[in-house]
C-alpha cells in the first residue's frame, strides 16, 4: 500500500496510508528505526458510538497544501453529519509532529464529541521492553526505550487516557465505549490512547491541535513539548509551511514554459525526495514498509547508483547540498579496494547482502559496479555545477582515484570489457550494457577530475581504459542482426554469452554519452525499448524488459512484458529531449510526464511501478528514483527548449 502523504525533515519521517493511518514514523535517521508497530487509528465518538476513520462509510481524500510538505485531509462521514480536515506537518528545525485537526458539524444542533487517538509505538522496530505511561507533570503520554523517547501532547493537556498492552486487548478497544480507563502505565508490547473533548456548534465547527515529540532522552522531548506549548502549534505549523513553500520555488528557476500541471508534479517531487534524504547523506530507495510483508525486506536502504541519479536531479534543480551530504557519506563507506557494496543502511552501515561472495567454488565480488562508477560520474557533474573545490580536494583521492584505479583494475585484460558483476536490476551476473556505459561515465569524468589537479598520467590512463571500454561495447554486445544494443553478456559456466532480451536500461548508451543519441546504434536500441517493451493497455507505459515476472500479477506477454514502471516511461522521454533538433520536437517529452502524472495518487506520490490495467500503484510508492526522474526530465527540457530556441 503507497505511503500516500510523507512528512519528514532529514531526521523524522512520518507517513501516511490510504486511510489516513500514521503507517511509518522513523527516527532519528529517515528510513532507520521504524517505531510504528501498526497504523495508528483515529477516530470519533458520536451518537453513543466510536467511529474509526479508517473505515466505511468514511470517505478520504488525501493532498497537501500546493508547495509545502503540510497535508490537506479531508475526512467526511455524512451518516453522522460530521466533516474533518486535518493538516500534518514535520517541523522543519525539530523533531515534532504536529497535527491540526478542525471538526465541522453537519447537523443544526450543538454535539458534544471525542476525538479518539491510538499510537501503537514498538520502539527501535520491535515490541520488547517498552514502557508507556502518562506523565502528570507535563500532562502528556510518555513511551521510551533505552535511548528512544515519544511525548504525545494536546491543547491543554491529557485529560483523559489509557496506556495498556497492545493487541486484541489493546487501548483502541478500551476506547469502543466512550470512556477511556485511565490506566496509567504498561510495560511490554504497549500502545496508548487519548481523547480529546470538543464542543461544537450547530453548522459550526471547533479546532483541536496534538503533537508527538520524538528524543533521545526525556529531556529531550519535555524540552520539545514546552516549545511547542511556548511557541504554539498552530505557530509550529504555518512556519513548517512557509518554510517549505519557499524551499521549493527556488529563485532563478524559471518554469513559465511549462504547463502547470507538469509545474505542480515537479515541485511535489522535489518536496517527496526531500523527504527521503536523511541530514547524514543518505538517500533512500524508498520508504514504504507494507514491502516487508510480501519480501521479508524494505527499500530503505541507499543504493549508491539510485543515490547518484537522485543527487544529480536534485542538483540540476539547485539543491546541490542534497548532494554535498551524500558525498561526504560515500567517501566514508568506500571499501578500501575502491568499490561500494550492494547497499548500505542509512547510518553508512552495510545492508543485509543476498548477492554471494563465491560462485562456482570461486571468489567473486558481490557488487554491482555500475554503483561505483557513478559516483564518480556525480561528483564530476556536481563540481561542474558547483565549483565547489574544498569538496573536490576532500574527497579526491577516495572517490576518484581510489575508485576510478578499481575500475580500471576490474577488467577483463582480454576484452577490455568490466568484469562479471550483478545488473542494475540485482537479478542477473555478467557484463551488462548499463554497467559498460556507467563505467564508461565514470571513468571519463575521472580523467577530467585528474586532470584539475594536473595529474596527467592518471588522467591518460583513464581516458585510454574508457576508450578500450566504448570499442570493446561496440565488438561484444552489439547485436548486428537486430541493429541494437544487447542487454548484456550472461555467464555460463566460464564463459559469457550474449543475452539479447530487450531491456530498458539500455538507454544509459545515450544517457552517459557513450554514443550520441542520434546515431544508429542509439535509435535502434531505443526503438526495440519503444517497440518492444510498450504495455499495450489503456494504462500504456514502458516495462522494465522482456518477461519481467517482479510483482507480475497478468499472464499475458503479448501485449504486457511486464508491468509500468514510471522510471523506464520517462528515459524515453530523456531520448526524445537528448535527440531533438527543433522545439515541437520535446512536446513528446512532456507527454511522458503527462503520462506519470496521470499514474500518481492524488496527493501526487509516484510509485515504482503500476498495474498494467487499473494503474494502481504497485511495489512501493514513493520511490524517490521516480521522482528524480520527473525532475531531471523538467530540467532536460527546459534547457533543450532555451537551447534549440
Amino acid at each position: 500500500m503507497p505511503r500516500n502523504l510523507p512528512i519528514g525533515n532529514g531526521s523524522l519521517l512520518v507517513a501516511f496510508d490510504a486511510q489516513y493511518r500514521l503507517a511509518d514514523f522513523y527516527f532519528p535517521r529517515v528510513g532507520m528505526e521504524n517505531h510504528a508497530a501498526a497504523r495508528f487509528r483515529f477516530g470519533v465518538w458520536t451518537d453513543g458510538a466510536l467511529h474509526a476513520t479508517d473505515e466505511a462509510p468514511w470517505q478520504h481524500t488525501l493532498e497537501y497544501l500546493r508547495d509545502t510538505l503540510v497535508t490537506d485531509v479531508l475526512l467526511q462521514n455524512d451518516a453522522i453529519g460530521l466533516r474533518i480536515r486535518c493538516y500534518d506537518a514535520v517541523d522543519p528545525d525539530a523533531c515534532v509532529y504536529v497535527r491540526k485537526i478542525v471538526v465541522r458539524n453537519l447537523r443544526e444542533e450543538s454535539r458534544e464529541i471525542k476525538l479518539f487517538l491510538h499510537h501503537d509505538f514498538a520502539l527501535y522496530g520491535n515490541r520488547i521492553g517498552d514502557t508507556v505511561m502518562f506523565d502528570p507533570e507535563s500532562r502528556a503520554i510518555v513511551q521510551y526505550k533505552a535511548r528512544r523517547y515519544v511525548l504525545i501532547n494536546c491543547e491543554g493537556g491529557v485529560t483523559e487516557y489509557a496506556c495498556a498492552r497492545s493487541g486484541t486487548e489493546g487501548t483502541w478497544t478500551d476506547a469502543e465505549d466512550g470512556a477511556l480507563s485511565m490506566s496509567a502505565i504498561a510495560q511490554g508490547a504497549v500502545d496508548s490512547t487519548f481523547a480529546i473533548p470538543l464542543t461544537v456548534p450547530p453548522n459550526g465547527s471547533a479546532t483541536a491541535f496534538y503533537w508527538i515529540c520524538a528524543g533521545k532522552t526525556d529531556s529531550e522531548v519535555h524540552a520539545l513539548n514546552e516549545r511547542v506549548i511556548a511557541e504554539g502549534a498552530a505557530h509550529v505549523l504555518a512556519r513548517s509551511g512557509s518554510y517549505w513553500y519557499t524551499w521549493v520555488n527556488k529563485p532563478g528557476v524559471d518554469l513559465r514554459d511549462l504547463p502547470e500541471e507538469i509545474i505542480d508534479l515537479y515541485r511535489r517531487s522535489l518536496l517527496v525526495v526531500a523527504t527521503q534524504c536523511d541530514r547524514g547523506g543518505a538517500v533512500l530507495a524508498a520508504n514504504d514498509s507494507d514491502i516487508v510483508w510480501g519480501h521479508n525486506d524494505h527499500y530503505s536502504y541507499v543504493w549508491m547508483r539510485d543515490a547518484a541519479f537522485v543527487c544529480d536531479a536534485m542538483d540540476r534543480a539547485g539543491f546541490p547540498e542534497i548532494t554535498r551530504r551524500f558525498l561526504l557519506l560515500a567517501k566514508q563507506v568506500l571499501r578500501e579496494d575502491g568499490y561500494f557494496l550492494h547497499k548500505y543502511n542509512p547510518d553508512g552501515s552495510p545492508a543485509p547482502l543476498w548477492q554471494p561472495w563465491v560462485r562456482d567454488g570461486q571468489a567473486r565480488l558481490p557488487i554491482q559496479e555500475d554503483e561505483t562508477a557513478l559516483v564518480i560520474w556525480l561528483l564530476a557533474r556536481h563540481y561542474e555545477r558547483t565549483r565547489d573545490l574544498e569538496l573536490l580536494r576532500d574527497v579526491y583521492q577516495r572517490l576518484v582515484v581510489s575508485a576510478a584505479d578499481f575500475l580500471v583494475r576490474f577488467r577483463d585484460p582480454e576484452t577490455a570489457l568490466p568484469l562479471p558483476s550483478f545488473d542494475m536490476w540485482e537479478e542477473r551476473y555478467g557484463v551488462f550494457t548499463f554497467t559498460c556505459a556507467s563505467v564508461w561515465a565514470g571513468l571519463t569524468a575521472a580523467a577530467e577530475l585528474a586532470n584539475l589537479f594536473n595529474e596527467q598520467e592518471r588522467r591518460a590512463v583513464y581516458q585510454k581504459a574508457a576508450a578500450d571500454l566504448r570499442d570493446a561495447m561496440k565488438k561484444h554486445l552489439w547485436l548486428e542482426e537486430e541493429g541494437r544494443f544487447a542487454r548484456g553478456l550472461l555467464m555460463n559456466g566460464d564463459a559469457l554469452e550474449p543475452d539479447p532480451a530487450v531491456d530498458a536500461s539500455t538507454f544509459a548508451i545515450f544517457y552517459f554519452g557513450v554514443f550520441p543519441a542520434t546515431t544508429a546504434m542509439v535509435e535502434g536500441t531505443m526503438s526495440a525499448v519503444r517497440e518492444k517493451l510498450w504495455v499495450h493497455t489503456d494504462i500504456g507505459g514502458i516495462a522494465r524488459y522482456e518477461h519481467d515476472d517482479y510483482h507480475r500479477i497478468y499472464e499475458e506477454e503479448e501485449r504486457v512484458q511486464g508491468n509500468p514502471w514510471v522510471l523506464c516511461t520517462l528515459w524515453l522521454a530523456e531520448h526524445v529531449i537528448a535527440k531533438a533538433t527543433a522545439p515541437e520536437g520535446l512536446q513528446r517529452a512532456l507527454d511522458l510526464v503527462r503520462w506519470a502524472r496521470a499514474r500518481a495518487t492524488p496527493a501526487m506520490i509516484l510509485p515504482e511501478q503500476v498495474d498494467p490495467h487499473t494503474g494502481e500503484a504497485l511495489s512501493v510508492a514513493p520511490l524517490t528514483w521516480s521522482h528524480a526522474q520527473v525532475i531531471s526530465i523538467v530540467h532536460g527540457y527546459l534547457d533543450a527548449l532555451h537551447r534549440l530556441r
